[in-house]
């Protein structure tokens, strides 16, 4: 047996690849399904809908489409870091709530590091304490279950939901875990078991492994429910962004990564652990290695919203309109911090700001805006990595953002960085087929699938154009921030959400 499968729970969609063991794409299948925001600052999905039922109906058309194909192994990946507490049949207790967009715990993340101190939790988890994190997302959980709250629970992340679906092993893999601030300690790469003590006293802890780790087999039910045959080996997986750096060959101290999606996502592997103030050092893919990421709370899915808000207007017509409209969008600028901020001002009350605007601008004028805006906050982020890190060593542009070409050569042009943007365009479900092979030993953990398509230059002739812009949107938010948090508060919901 010598194929694949590699399957990936995103924001918006849960996608399955099949392949070789040499990285030849069989077939693809895909299912949609989208967040729910019930509340200003509250982002949510259904697990056993979303996550492991969409997991199911991929995995059902592939074997189904395939059955002479017989599979080797299978990894799953997923949005995240992401937490849903379930009982111990797998049956959620609420909707799963999501990673950083989600800023409902803003008070467990004071009183956590209050009580724990913010330059300790800094040392010992690499980041200081923000919505990414799992452990005041798990307090929050705590505050709203009262009585009720059962500390011996199982919690997953999206990607381990499905492992437990598919093998009943609880697991999580070290890098979601370098993620469950403050219980996870970055230099030793292990919980922070007295923190879990101090801050959810009897909190019940997953087996810790490595993302190309076989971690079981497919037990009888759901064989029956995939189709996949009893016994295949299943690998750990871990966070999608990470799934997908390493399909792209993502592995060398330097190598950084951009993930043009939902969100705007940033991996760089690193020569040994750090601890930056507002970034995020994780444990990496790969045994005892470690990355430097960020991300920003909106980027492509607000491209989504002005599709929408401009009456479903065919996505290619914007992106004619924006490309059509010169640089620097003829005055127009925007801050893309429609659900807050995380890296690089970590602010859970930020918010969308256009600034600019007349009654000559467009919709191309937005989404140019838009682009720019996000193009504004990689050039941020980026010399923050250079601070930390010293300058990338190469830089490779994955996601589905990278498709058609504006958005990357506004990045490269606001930002001056040049990009690689590889031939294989399918995602983390990729690199969970070439997790699956060298968890179980069917390829040498050094394979690299990854192919150089093109690369994308900066524009010298736009370069006295964005660096105004970038000074005016670097002082847009200073200038703004107390009025707009009084515009988010006013509409807070009574338990603080935002």
């Amino acid at each position: 047996m010598t194929h694949l499968i590699g399957v990936d729970i995103g924001t918006g969609s849960t996608k399955g690849v099949l392949t070789t063991k040499d990285g030849e794409v069989l077939a693809i299948a895909r299912r949609d399904h989208a967040p729910t925001f019930p509340q200003p600052g509250w982002a949510e999905m259904d697990a056993e809908r979303d996550w492991w039922g969409d997991v199911v109906e991929v995995l059902r058309e592939l074997t189904t489409a395939h059955p002479d194909k017989r599979i080797a192994a299978v990894c799953v990946s997923g949005l995240g870091p992401c937490v849903v507490q379930t009982d111990e049949n797998l049956k959620p207790r609420s909707k799963a709530i999501l990673y950083g967009v989600d800023t409902r715990a803003t008070v467990e993340i004071d009183e956590i590091t209050g009580r724990l101190g913010a330059d300790a939790i800094l040392a010992r988890c690499g980041k200081d304490l923000s919505s990414q994190a799992i452990g005041p997302k798990l307090a929050w959980l705590r505050r709203a279950a009262g009585p009720k709250w059962q500390p011996q629970d199982r919690w997953f992340s999206a990607h381990t939901y499905v492992v437990a679906q598919l093998t009943g092993e609880w697991v999580l893999d070290h890098h979601t875990a370098s993620q469950c601030d403050p219980f996870y300690d970055i230099q030793r790469q292990e919980w922070a078991t007295d923190w879990v003590e101090a801050v959810l006293p009897g909190l019940a802890l997953p087996r810790l492994v490595w993302p190309a780790e076989q971690v079981g087999i497919v037990h009888e039910a759901a064989a029956e429910a995939t189709g996949l045959a009893q016994g295949t080996p299943v690998v750990a997986g871990t966070v999608d962004a990470w799934a997908e750096a390493f399909s792209v060959g993502v592995r060398k101290p330097g190598d950084l990564m951009l993930m043009y999606g939902s969100t705007m996502f940033f991996v760089q592997v690193l020569a040994a652990p750090t601890s930056v103030r507002g970034l995020w050092t994780t444990s990496g893919v790969e045994r005892a290695s470690h990355t430097l990421a960020a991300g920003m709370a909106t980027s492509g899915i607000i491209a989504t919203w002005l599709q929408d808000l401009t009456g479903g207007v065919p996505f290619e017509t914007l992106v004619s309109e924006a490309a059509a409209v010169p640089a620097g969008s003829e005055g127009l600028v925007m801050l893309p911090y429609f659900s807050g901020e995380r890296t690089p001002i970590y602010d859970p009350l930020a918010r969308g700001v256009i600034a600019g605007l007349t009654l000559r601008h467009g919709r191309g004028h937005l989404l140019r805006a838009t682009y720019e805006g996000i193009a504004c906050g990689v050039r941020q982020i980026v010399a923050e990595f250079e601070a930390a890190a010293g300058q990338p060593a190469r830089v490779v542009a994955v996601g589905g953002g990278t498709q058609g070409g504006l958005w990357t050569q506004i990045v490269s042009d606001v930002s001056g960085l040049e990009q690689q943007v590889p031939k294989q365009a399918i995602g983390a479900a990729y690199g969970d087929a070439l997790l699956a092979a060298i968890g179980i030993g069917l390829v040498a953990p050094d394979t690299d699938w990854a192919e150089l398509d093109h690369t994308v230059h900066p524009d010298p002739a736009t370069a006295a154009t964005y660096g105004t812009l970038f000074r005016t949107y670097a002082e847009l938010y200073p200038a703004t921030r107390r009025q707009v948090h009084r515009l988010a508060r006013s509409v807070q919901t009574p338990d603080g959400g935002q």
